[in-house]
């Protein structure tokens, strides 16, 4: 499959903050499609094509997961252990990017195998280069696994 046109997965439920994200890898130009879910099940039907994403099949995966921390439903750890626990999902590349800071949740993030966690910069200009700078490796030198034949 093409790189550029797998979709990016943002989990994100605060909207400016996703807005934000939008306008950064805009202006970062990524080619690849942002999908934006709003809350931890969302994500899981989304990735598993079942509920609202029951159209969309299970075997189109994003190139990355971009999931917050913080998120109704199922939090940032819950979404991470079911993306872990399915054979489909497994080695699916998975980065925290989350305004949390605490021990606790990057421990979390880590012992369930996320891939990288990353502070959302509060600063726009911060935000389009950490925008730019995740979109680069995950998209253009990150080497996926192979796909499972």
């Amino acid at each position: 499959m093409n790189l550029h046109s797998q979709s990016i997965l943002l989990v994100e439920d605060n909207d400016d903050d996703a807005d934000l994200a939008v306008m950064a890898f805009r202006r970062a130009k990524l080619a690849n499609p942002l999908v934006r879910v709003r809350d931890g099940a969302e994500a899981l039907d989304y990735l598993f094509g079942r509920g609202q994403h029951a159209d969309k099949s299970a075997i189109d995966l994003p190139a990355v997961v971009l999931l917050d921390m913080k998120l109704p439903k199922l939090n940032g750890v819950e979404v991470l252990k079911a993306i872990r626990a399915d054979e489909r999902t497994k080695r699916l590349p998975v980065v925290i990017l989350t305004s949390s800071n605490e021990d606790r949740d990057r421990l979390g993030a880590y012992d369930h195998f996320a891939n990288s966690y990353v502070l959302k910069p509060v600063d726009y200009d911060q935000f389009v280069a950490a925008a730019l700078q995740l979109g680069l490796y995950w998209m253009v030198l990150n080497v996926p696994p192979p796909q499972p034949g």
